[in-house]
């Protein structure tokens, strides 16, 4: 396994796929007839709310990586419904071009408390997410390739060093993560913390292991793969302390703080 130097783990190279990912979103909206903007969503939000709201998340990250500018305010998505679909979209067009520009050229690997490209890996990620709700709400295919699906995957299961931080273990502990269609992680425990990396764990004994598919995985972490489903899509095995929080997927944000759904 490779040795490593931050807890996150090697970098996820997202950025050959934001431009892809959002052509893929506009393709599946540009399609939409106007009754199937009103279409129910996520919760309370519809397809129009939905949309407001990825393009909301990626205006604040422009406007606070690039622009410096800190705006408060939760309103954003119901400001949007004065807003028609044919605006929305072309925003939504216009903002992806602006987010390649900014992230082309900023050092993605630049030391800080969180590397940048673990910041455009969330996003990518959530975006993601969100955009395959949007198609499960329109009824369009979702965008499930390997090579989309697998960095969410695993930008995902980067939190988990840090929501293993409380868990007292002997240095070289081990935690085992098997996802179907996806790959392995593992996480291990040092003397200052959790790291993880990709591979399979090379104890025969983990301290706890987790296996599921990629499919119940995001579902799981944004908080829509139902109690019922999760029970049997997700197994976890060993101590229990240690399973208890790897379930915690499901009830935790798995993305940036500041990409919290604004009403």
């Amino acid at each position: 396994m490779t040795r490593m130097t931050a807890p996150w783990g090697p970098p996820i190279d997202v950025l050959p796929l934001l431009v892809r990912e959002e052509q893929a979103l506009i393709g599946v909206l540009s399609d939409l007839r106007t009754p199937e903007w009103a279409l129910p969503a996520l919760g309370e939000w519809t397809v129009h709310d939905l949309t407001a709201h990825i393009l909301g998340l990626k205006l604040r990250r422009l406007s606070r990586d690039r622009d410096g500018h800190f705006g408060e305010g939760t309103s954003w998505v119901s400001a949007c419904r004065q807003l028609s679909p044919e605006v929305l979209f072309a925003m939504l067009v216009d903002s992806t071009t602006q987010l390649t520009e900014l992230w082309k050229h900023r050092d993605l690997d630049e030391p800080a408390v969180m590397p940048t490209w673990l910041t455009v890996a969330r996003d990518y990620a959530e975006q993601w997410v969100l955009q395959q709700q949007v198609r499960e709400a329109v009824e369009a295919p979702l965008l499930d390739e390997p090579e989309f699906r697998t960095p969410v995957v695993d930008t995902l299961l980067r939190s988990l060093p840090q929501t293993l931080r409380a868990v007292p273990a002997r240095a070289g502990r081990q935690v085992a993560c098997s996802v179907e269609g996806a790959g392995r992680w593992t996480l291990r425990a040092t003397a200052v913390g959790w790291t993880i990396d990709r591979g399979a764990a090379t104890s025969r004994s983990p301290l706890a292991a987790l296996a599921t598919d990629a499919d119940a995985l995001w579902r799981l972490c944004s908080g829509t793969l139902p109690a019922a489903e999760a029970d049997a899509r997700v197994q976890v095995s060993g101590d229990p302390a240690v399973c208890e929080l790897l379930l915690s997927l499901r009830a935790r944000e798995p993305f940036t703080a500041d990409a919290a759904p604004a009403s």
